[in-house]
């Protein structure tokens, strides 16, 4: 049967701006006539929840994108930080530094870092407040997640100004376009973050006194047979920790108010029932997923939707487009904080299955629920401005009034 004009010409290449703006309408397209879409080379962008869930379990699937990235990025910085942090590894790589990095995610850990997520949201309300409203992104939403990330790395307020750049510039080029002006900004990025890391990391070593016990101090001491982290291996997972610890909890609360100001019953049961936060929260990752798409890669050959892909054949994961499958949600485009089961796939699953995702859910849930809460009038105040990229979706702006 002959594809639908509009699905034939769809190129993850060359996206349209209104793709970027509202990708669902072709996610439920592709679904509906063209699941295991084949890319113009010879990639396959896949979009039914059962297929994306699959992959991401099936444990012959690999997450070393080496060879795809050297293609991509050449030799350089970029590429060591792309290929070394643990999301881009496969066991038994992956498997000894996950446990290592691990040490610094732990029930303890968690506990400490959530009293000071709670004084860092009532301070940055506080400001919203004596204003009478912010721009919930560069005020909140970010804000929040960077000075999380910031103290459990020992990064001290007024060295944390470029980490906002550094970040983008790293992850900008894991678009499924990258140019070369995207490239040379990456790579500058991640030597300036790279030098940096390791000056905190001599003074750390020469003066421990200084230093709390904060996370960069369990990597420091993770220890498991005797096997520790390289300086190569802790510096690269720094900036990987940096990066993904701030984009996705930043997309999770824009995304999420956005979606509550976009669905005002919803935005009035959570007022009214509070206790309904931790669900608010899942349903926000699953509506409006702050990461879009991943990617894996066949070693042994595999059968999806019907088509057979041999070892080296390259996946791209619709993560947004898996958690609008009406196969498994029912009423997909419906926001529902009381959805019930939710199982969506917004942090992927198996082996590489979000570590970071216990501090994301806690810092959405004290943000948002405690916005809600304490301003009930709130509202926006001006345009919504969406990001404009399609494997990391989120707001650059969006003004609220309270």
């Amino acid at each position: 049967m002959a594809l639908p004009e509009e699905t034939r010409r769809f190129d993850i290449y060359d996206l349209p701006r209104a793709f970027l703006d509202d990708p669902f309408p072709t996610y439920h397209r592709l679904r509906e006539t063209d699941p295991v879409h084949r890319n113009r080379d010879g990639t396959y962008y896949i979009t039914r929840y059962d297929d994306v869930a699959r992959v991401y379990r099936t444990k012959s699937m690999t997450s070393d994108k080496t060879e795809m990235y050297v293609a991509k990025f050449g030799e350089g910085p970029l590429l060591e930080q792309h290929t070394t942090s643990m999301l881009f590894s496969d066991p038994p790589n992956h498997t000894r530094i996950r446990r290592l990095v691990a040490h610094a995610f732990t029930p303890r850990a968690m506990t400490a870092l959530e009293h000071r997520v709670v004084e860092l949201v009532d301070r940055l309300l506080a400001d919203c407040a004596a204003n009478g409203g912010m721009d919930l992104i560069r005020d909140f939403a970010f804000a929040l997640p960077v000075e999380v990330v910031c103290a459990m790395l020992g990064i001290p307020p007024a060295e944390r100004e470029p980490l906002q750049r550094w970040s983008n510039a790293i992850l900008t080029p894991l678009e499924p376009v990258a140019t070369p002006e995207m490239i040379a900004t990456g790579n500058q990025a991640v030597t300036e973050f790279k030098a940096y890391l390791r000056d905190v990391l001599a003074d750390r070593r020469r003066h421990p006194e200084r230093y709390g016990e904060d996370v960069m101090a369990e990597l420091l001491a993770a220890e498991e047979d005797g096997d520790r982290l390289s300086e190569t291996e802790l510096v690269q997972n720094c900036i990987f920790l940096l990066n993904a610890g701030h984009e996705t909890t930043t997309n999770l609360v824009g995304n999420g108010v956005n979606a509550l100001l976009d669905f005002p019953d919803q935005l009035r049961l959570l007022r009214e029932r509070p206790e309904l936060i931790d669900g608010a929260i899942e349903e926000m990752l699953r509506f409006d997923s702050p990461l879009q798409i991943g990617n894996r890669g066949v070693s042994e050959a595999i059968e999806i939707g019907g088509v057979t892909m041999p070892p080296g054949t390259q996946i791209m994961t619709a993560i947004g487009g898996a958690n609008r499958d009406p196969a498994q949600f029912p009423d997909p485009d419906r926001f529902d904080i009381a959805r019930a089961p939710n199982r969506h796939v917004a942090f992927a699953a198996g082996i590489h299955a979000c570590l970071g995702a216990p501090l994301a859910r806690m810092e959405g849930r004290i943000a948002i629920g405690q916005l809600v809460e304490r301003f009930p009038g709130l509202r926006r105040a001006g345009d919504v401005v969406r990001g404009g990229r399609a494997r990391f979706r989120g707001l650059v702006s969006l003004p609220v009034a309270v």
